[in-house]
C-alpha cells in the first residue's frame, strides 16, 4: 500500500492518496478552483486508466470538498463519503456552512454517502479507519492507517505551527479537547494535517498535539477567548497564528 500527499495548492487542503492492491482511495478533494489539476495529479500516479474508488473528506469546508464533484465526475463510479453532519450542506451546495462564500467562490454540489465513526475501508494489502473527529466542525473526520500509524487530519489540525479555529459554523471548543485527546491515545507516528508538511516521528508528533491541545485547553479556561497576542485570522483562514510563531518543525524546535 502506498500513501502519497499531494501538497497543497493555494487555499485548498492537502490530498492524500492511498493506493491499496485491490482499491485506490483519495482523502480530500481540494477547492473547485484547481479540480482539474487534481484529476491530473492523480491519473499521473494512478495511470490514465487507473480507477478511484471513493472520495473520503475530513470536513465539509470548502477546501476540503470544493472538488468532490468533478472528481466524482472524472472517475466513474467514485463514491463520495462525508460524516453526516456535513452530508445536507454538500448535497445542496451549501456555500455558508462550507465556507465557499468566504472564497467568492459557488460550492458544486454532489451526492454522497455518510461515513461513520469505526467504517474500515479494505484497500487490500491495508485498511483504512474513520474516526469522528468534530471540533473544526461537527463532521470532522480523521482517517487513521494502523500499518503505519499514520492519522490524517485535515482542517482539525491546519499545520504544525497553526492551531485550528472553532468559531466558524458548527464548531465547537470542548470537542476539539476531546478529539485532540482522542489522537493522542492512539498514539501515532506521523500524522498529516489540513496543509504544511507531514509531522513526523512519534515525539515529534505527541509535541505537537500536546501544544495543540494545552493552547485549546487554555481557552477553554479563559471562557473560550484566544490570546490577546494572538492576531484576528483573515477572512478566508481556518487557523489562528499565534505569536510569537510556533516551530512548524522538528528542527526548529529543537
Amino acid at each position: 500500500m502506498r500513501v502519497l500527499r499531494l501538497p497543497a495548492i493555494h487555499h485548498d487542503a492537502n490530498l492524500v492518496l492511498i493506493v491499496g492492491s485491490l482499491s485506490t482511495i483519495v482523502i480530500d478533494a481540494g477547492t473547485s478552483w484547481y479540480q482539474g489539476l487534481q484529476v491530473e495529479r492523480i491519473k499521473g500516479i494512478i495511470g490514465e486508466d487507473g480507477s478511484l474508488d471513493r472520495v473520503l473528506l475530513t470536513s465539509k469546508r470548502f477546501p476540503c470538498s470544493g472538488g468532490a464533484r468533478h472528481l466524482s465526475d472524472s472517475f466513474p463510479g467514485c463514491k463520495i463519503h462525508v460524516h453526516a453532519d456535513g452530508q445536507s450542506a454538500l448535497e445542496t451546495g451549501d456555500f455558508f456552512t462550507t465556507w465557499a462564500n468566504r472564497y467568492d467562490s459557488d460550492m458544486p454540489s454532489v451526492q454522497t454517502e455518510v461515513v461513520d465513526d469505526g467504517e474500515v475501508f479494505v484497500l487490500g494489502n491495508g485498511h483504512v479507519e474513520s474516526i469522528h473527529l468534530p471540533g473544526h466542525s461537527s463532521d470532522g473526520m480523521g482517517y487513521w492507517i494502523p500499518e503505519s500509524k499514520m492519522m490524517i487530519v485535515g482542517p482539525l489540525i491546519p499545520r504544525a505551527d497553526r492551531p485550528t479555529r472553532w468559531d466558524l459554523p458548527s464548531g465547537c471548543l470542548p470537542d476539539l479537547v476531546t478529539s485532540l485527546q482522542r489522537i493522542l491515545a492512539l498514539k501515532p507516528h506521523s500524522v498529516l494535517p489540513f496543509q504544511g508538511p507531514a509531522i513526523k516521528g512519534a515525539v515529534h508528533v505527541k509535541e505537537v498535539l500536546t501544544q495543540h491541545l494545552k493552547f485549546f485547553e487554555q481557552c477553554v479556561e479563559d471562557e473560550a477567548k484566544v490570546p490577546a497576542s494572538t492576531p484576528k485570522p483573515a477572512a478566508t483562514a481556518l487557523w489562528y497564528s499565534p505569536h510569537p510563531p510556533w516551530p512548524l518543525d522538528e528542527q526548529e524546535s529543537s
